[in-house]
């Protein structure tokens, strides 16, 4: 036999061998496993441009501020007998976040802690320490009234994020590192927890569900549709709407999918997951359907996308969770704003920036923002009796706002 048709026939042989071992594999598995196979492809090369959206951007830096405030208020508030060293909470600025220096601040904010003198130890000098003002007082006995009031929503919260965990049960300190976000009160271990034993209890460690309640295993857009439902006398089928900022144009592929996509049924983030392939875009559906509710959840419709990494595990999410922000620009926006990323529900804002619906428990961080905005001003209205170092401040805040 020639050699040139030995090593044509050769490569037909091994090209037929490819083919057959194909076929084979695609017979071998499900149909399920294929289409999950063929989708986490497709689902992983979907690009979407990240677009600035300034007026959620805004949301951001109006709490800046607050947000700095409030860590350093806490800071005091969880040192025995609630007070501290001006120079102990000095060396702590770097973890604060606090990019100015502890008399600056008080002197910014004068209504939030008082400077008084004492020794850190019996034979010692007297320096200066923090301890909440009168007005702070006031403040925490009203905002203790406030979760007092709402401690019902408090525990519905609490019992929907263990619904949705795949053990029913989550770490404490990672509960307790999401309070602010969720308004869990303080005492969440200590108090909230042992008032009701017959739905969750603290072992180990962890704050476990003890009986699943059917009236909170309904997520927010399931509730929207069966409002919708009774509105018009219609079944409305649950889905997530969508909220392209003006301008924002998808490109026909990622239309077409989304489209598709949307027209999958609803997998609820209460439901058992467990069927659902990795790959496939049924599961896709629900991870979105966990994160939508994670954030319906939060106070501000809104979560620090490294805080929601931390549940990965939790919610069976993978390590690239993060990327279905950017995969679904009409239902979430990531903020850029104060050097980390924060996932926003689209829906839950206004075009002016502003949540379209209150969470009772938002009352807590407004009262705070005003009091906090109340002794700022005082600061303010004193240096513009001086001319030279009233411009120095308002650069030295534009610079602070910049970081």
């Amino acid at each position: 036999m020639p050699a040139g048709l030995f090593s044509q026939l050769s490569l037909l042989s091994k090209r037929h061998y490819r083919s057959t071992m194909r076929h084979s594999l695609l017979h071998s598995v499900s149909q399920s496993q294929l289409h999950s196979l063929l989708g986490l492809r497709h689902i992983s090369s979907l690009r979407v441009p990240w677009r600035k959206d300034p007026a959620l951007d805004a949301a951001i830096d109006r709490d800046k501020r607050h947000d700095l405030c409030h860590r350093v208020v806490r800071e005091v508030l969880h040192e025995p007998n609630k007070c501290i060293s001006l120079r102990y909470l000095e060396k702590r600025r770097e973890r604060l976040r606090l990019n100015l220096r502890v008399r600056t601040f008080l002197d910014w904010y004068p209504n939030l802690l008082e400077v008084y003198s004492d020794r850190i130890k019996p034979n010692s000098s007297p320096v200066p320490f923090l301890r909440p003002s009168q007005s702070l007082l006031s403040f925490l006995s009203r905002e203790s009234e406030i979760r007092s009031r709402n401690e019902p929503l408090v525990l519905a919260k609490l019992c929907k994020l263990l619904m949705i965990s795949k053990d029913r049960a989550i770490p404490v300190e990672k509960i307790l590192e999401v309070r602010r976000l969720f308004g869990f009160p303080e005492d969440l271990v200590s108090s909230l927890v042992p008032r009701y034993p017959e739905l969750v209890r603290e072992s180990n460690g962890h704050i476990h569900l003890v009986s699943w309640n059917e009236s909170f295993a309904k997520s927010v857009i399931e509730q929207r549709a069966d409002e919708e439902s009774e509105v018009i006398g219609v079944r409305v089928r649950p889905n997530f709407s969508l909220k392209l900022p003006k301008g924002f144009n998808l490109k026909k592929e990622m239309r077409e999918w989304v489209r598709d996509w949307l027209e999958l049924p609803y997998v609820s983030p209460y439901s058992d997951a467990s069927e659902l392939s990795t790959a496939s875009r049924e599961m896709e559906k629900r991870n979105i359907a966990i994160l939508h509710e994670f954030l319906s959840l939060t106070i501000q419709k809104r979560a620090p996308v490294p805080t929601i990494g931390k549940f990965c595990s939790e919610f069976r999410l993978s390590n690239a969770f993060s990327n279905a922000f950017t995969r679904h620009p009409g239902i979430f926006y990531v903020s850029l704003k104060g050097g980390i990323k924060t996932a926003m529900l689209r829906e839950a804002y206004g075009g002016d920036g502003v949540l379209l619906e209150r969470d009772p428990l938002l009352e807590v961080m407004e009262r705070f923002a005003e009091l906090a905005d109340e002794g700022h001003r005082e600061y303010v209205d004193g240096l513009k009796r001086d001319k030279q170092v009233l411009p120095r401040h308002i650069q030295m805040e534009k610079e602070i706002d910049r970081c």
